[in-house]
């Protein structure tokens, strides 16, 4: 049992919901990186994804495309980011991290090579949002054999077979899209969010969390009723630019973050 199962666990026995915070990593920095980590943490924040800048993130709306775009300027790296991660648990960070990356990066650094090196770091999960898990299979694998959780997706669209297919092979917990299309700040929920989640919950007993559009503390409130936990990562990156020139990036993110979590 990872850290991503025991959180959940620990959650659901206090009867409470899961935050979790999406940052893209390296943006603006690594070391701003890093300490968004720890002020989350001690915010209270359950889970964070840290995201593998890439060129092409095709699931991405413009907020985290633009991060991702400054940090690959700046030269950061898949490599640097499991470096990033080792020194938050020497650090002594309990909180559960999970990566979220393109199969790209992760193709490249060598599927067995990656999940190795990321569970010695102290990752605990992986979500790739452009790997089905039709062709995941060999990663999936991999990753069990390693104690890595492969995070895995479900969306509007998914018809109920796959559904159910899904949800035996993904681990951690199930990552649901709330809307077709990318990820970004959006107005209001889909109208068939509870009946989808009803859906979901009819055929597995693992966590499922709601994520992408999700940026207004009623929405929060909202998913907290239907869901096992919250996904907020566009309206996180969007404080972080807006406080690019500011000392005090660090507190006024976090306290952003804190107060979605709170409602």
């Amino acid at each position: 049992m990872n850290r991503i199962e025991k959180k959940f666990r620990q959650l659901k026995r206090n009867k409470q919901k899961a935050f979790i915070a999406f940052i893209t990593a390296g943006y603006p920095n690594l070391k701003t990186t890093e300490k968004l980590v720890k002020a989350f943490a001690h915010s209270g924040v359950d889970l964070i994804e840290l995201g593998v800048p890439f060129s092409d993130p095709m699931a991405d709306g413009p907020i985290i495309q633009a991060a991702s775009e400054y940090a690959l300027k700046h030269k950061v790296n898949l490599y640097d980011i499991l470096k990033l991660v080792k020194q938050l648990r020497k650090n002594n960070l309990k909180l559960p991290l999970a990566l979220m990356s393109y199969y790209n990066p992760i193709f490249c650094f060598g599927e067995e090579r990656f999940i190795k090196q990321a569970v010695s770091c102290g990752v605990d999960g992986v979500i790739i949002p452009d790997l089905p898990v039709e062709e995941g299979r060999s990663f999936m694998r991999l990753a069990n054999k390693y104690h890595l959780d492969t995070i895995c997706f479900i969306s509007p669209t998914t018809s109920f077979k796959r559904i159910k297919f899904i949800s035996s092979v993904a681990k951690g917990f199930i990552y649901y899209v709330s809307l077709t299309g990318v990820t970004g700040i959006r107005e209001r929920l889909a109208a068939d969010l509870i009946k989808n989640l009803k859906l979901i919950k009819r055929v597995t007993h693992k966590p499922v969390c709601v994520g992408f559009g999700v940026s207004r503390e009623q929405q929060v409130r909202q998913i907290y009723r239907v869901a096992d936990g919250v996904v907020v990562g566009s309206a996180i990156v969007k404080k972080i630019k807006e406080n690019l020139s500011r000392k005090d990036l660090v507190a006024r993110v976090a306290g952003f973050v804190s107060y979605l979590k709170n409602v």
